[in-house]
């Protein structure tokens, strides 16, 4: 692998208000064939100008940028706005002298943003305007440009489904974190919980699926009284409003009962390649090998437990309907419309036909994602591959390793093999 150089840029802001989109450049010092392909790395929230990967891809030949969506203070952007700053990133991209072809990079809650962004650019805004739709995607005046591949790693359901995972059914009053319903309550161990590991019965189970899909549409419902209140002159502000959710912040801290009891969302449905340490790769049923999280509950609190949200950022970026038969297993998730939001990536690679790489991680709380992501693609040109022992960060699960070194370099395991897809069968080059 090379040496490389970074350089930090600017883009230009989409609004007269907005400060330039900051960016980093990863370049190899010395151009490589593979340095035609450009890729872009975004998250959809977080700031990600030094994601690994962007030196990983670099040190491989490839040139590499890592922005981030911007925001006015005291606004929080929607998904189709955070799709204008993916537009700005890929236009730079395309203008770097010698980059012919440009891949999209989404890891967690990235896949959401480049997922939505390829689908629009591929297909034209009225592939999401459908009347299924929550809320559906807006004209734009302008035309997106389709990248030419998309990688999706470790990538989740989407923001709106890891919206879902994060809401707690036992919550009584929308007014407050504080009533709760004990019966739903994941953490007493009268239902099955323990710190250890939780192992809830099929009764508990059932019960919790069907409270937590009957309160994710009455909060989809609620939001669409206001959204219509807002659009008719009558809400409590002129543009939006402030929409809190008590017990539903988003993040791991906060996924509830399959996060408790590990013996959920614990493998994939159907064979796939798996990836050792050792170089060697095998085909099989892919098995999660991360233990039981989250012991303690924030639904009390605001700041931890609280999803703080206005009424369209909700709706726009955050909501997906549930059918009365939602639920999941050890092996698959079902009941989720996953067409009624482009907040969810599953629904949107049904539009997306270029290249695809989808990868997951078998130390991370996310990995089944993938395979249901990858059986949605409506590519003709898809891999799927997992990475033993890798974090959702792409690091080896040292506390989990039966022997020191089991997993291997993780990072670099990873990041071989995807880029011998770039380079392989003429995708790109």
């Amino acid at each position: 692998m090379g040496a490389i150089k970074s350089t930090f840029i600017h883009l230009p802001p989409r609004e007269p208000w907005a400060p330039p989109m900051p960016g980093m450049l990863y370049e190899p010092l010395v151009p490589e064939e593979q340095s035609r392909i450009g890729i872009l790395i975004m998250h959809s929230d977080e700031d990600y100008l030094s994601f690994l990967s962007g030196p990983e891809f670099a040190k491989r030949g490839f040139r590499v940028l890592c922005t981030n969506v911007m925001s006015k203070e005291g606004i929080i952007y929607s998904q189709p706005d955070k799709m204008l700053n993916v537009l700005e990133a890929v236009k730079y991209l395309k203008r770097q002298p010698g980059v012919e072809k440009v891949v999209l990079l989404g890891h967690s809650g990235g896949g959401t943003l480049m997922s939505a962004y390829q689908c629009v650019a591929e297909n034209g805004a009225d592939f999401l305007q459908g009347s299924e739709k929550i809320v559906p995607y807006p004209d734009q005046k302008e035309d997106l440009v389709p990248a030419d591949g998309i990688m999706l790693l470790d990538t989740n359901w989407g923001n709106a489904a890891m919206q879902l995972f994060s809401l707690d059914p036992a919550v009584t009053d929308e007014e407050s974190g504080m009533n709760l319903d004990p019966a739903l309550d994941v953490y007493s161990p009268a239902n099955g919980f323990s710190p250890e590991g939780a192992t809830y019965s099929p009764e508990f189970i059932r019960k919790f699926q069907n409270a937590l899909s009957e309160r994710n549409n009455r909060l989809i419902d609620q939001a669409l009284e206001r959204l219509y209140l807002l659009e008719h002159g009558k809400g409590n502000f002129s543009d939006d409003e402030p929409f809190v959710i008590p017990g539903a912040e988003q993040g791991f801290m906060n996924n509830k009962l399959y996060a408790q009891d590990p013996r959920l969302m614990s493998h994939t449905k159907e064979p796939h390649l798996l990836l050792h340490g050792d170089g060697t790769q095998t085909t099989e049923i892919i098995r999660s090998i991360r233990t039981a999280e989250n012991p303690q509950s924030f639904t009390h609190s605001l700041w931890q437990g609280a999803r703080i949200l206005s009424v369209r950022s909700f709706l726009s970026s955050y909501a997906v309907r549930t059918t009365p038969e939602f639920g999941y297993d050890e092996q698959e998730v079902w009941g989720i419309d996953w067409k009624s939001s482009y907040a969810c990536p599953p629904g949107n690679m049904t539009g997306i036909h270029v290249p695809t790489l989808v990868m997951g991680m078998t130390a991370g709380w996310e990995f089944m994602a993938s395979e249901t992501i990858y059986n949605c693609s409506a590519s003709e040109d898809k891999t799927i591959a997992f990475v033993e022992g890798a974090t959702h960060k792409f690091e080896p699960a040292i506390r989990l390793e039966k022997s020191p070194g089991q997993y291997g370099d993780t990072v670099k395991t990873l990041h071989d093999f995807a880029a011998q897809w770039l380079l392989s069968k003429d995708r790109f080059l």
